[in-house]
């Protein structure tokens, strides 16, 4: 189930039935307060937001998503009429997955939606690693340090997978935003930032997430902070 938080009402019916035709169940909301509701009921598939939304905006919102362990996890997609490079870094600096920029074709929003459905599938069917303390089980969504569990939102998650599929060897900075971001956004800061959380949550095994100067990043073996 996609859900759409969109107060327009013209946008928000056109973009359902162009899903719908699509062959994806989809439930919209024209306020914040619907959506949180409907949150309770069921968790979706993947979040539809707008920014700009009446008593709750939508950067709001997303940081309350990611902010609760039961929906940190959840994709989400901004739509905004904002075209401003600081409303784009921000939201996927919080944690969005993409963004689609108002006026858009439905066509283009239904591949960023499977873009985005595909990353988080394939990301939920790997095998299991373990390297050092650090132990991950995709398929179950498990990641423990030490035996302790460890929470992460999907972005750190996803960054965590990159470098453990990669098996030691260097992952450059565009192929991880490329994989983890998809192919419409390049601004690197954001990897970096991740990066770091990224660290800090795995406690004794951030250490292995190593920085190659100039390059990427590798998991294990020796590297620059």
């Amino acid at each position: 189930m996609i859900y759409l938080v969109e107060d327009d009402d013209n946008i928000r019916k056109l973009v359902s039935y162009a899903l719908e035709k699509e062959g994806y169940g989809v439930r919209g909301f024209a306020a914040p307060k619907e959506f949180w509701e409907g949150i309770k009921e069921e968790a979706p598939e993947l979040v539809l937001l707008d920014i700009m939304l009446p008593g709750e905006d939508g950067l709001t919102i997303l940081r309350r998503l990611r902010g609760s362990v039961e929906t940190e996890q959840i994709p989400v997609i901004m739509l905004t009429a904002k075209g401003s490079e600081f409303d784009k870094v921000t939201g996927l600096d919080m944690g969005a997955d993409d963004y689609v920029a108002k006026p858009f074709g439905t066509m283009e929003l239904i591949s960023r939606v499977r873009a985005v459905l595909r990353r988080f599938q394939s990301a939920r069917a790997q095998k299991t690693y373990e390297v050092g303390n650090l132990y991950v089980d995709p398929e179950r969504h498990i990641i423990s340090v030490s035996g302790k569990s460890v929470l992460l939102s999907y972005k750190e998650y996803l960054l965590l997978l990159e470098l453990l599929e990669a098996e030691g060897r260097v992952v450059g900075r565009d192929t991880l935003l490329a994989k983890v971001w998809g192919e419409y956004y390049a601004e690197s800061r954001t990897l970096d930032v991740h990066i770091r959380k990224l660290r800090v949550k795995l406690g004794d095994a951030g250490r292995l997430i190593q920085t190659v100067k100039g390059i990427g990043y590798k998991l294990g073996g020796e590297g620059n902070e």
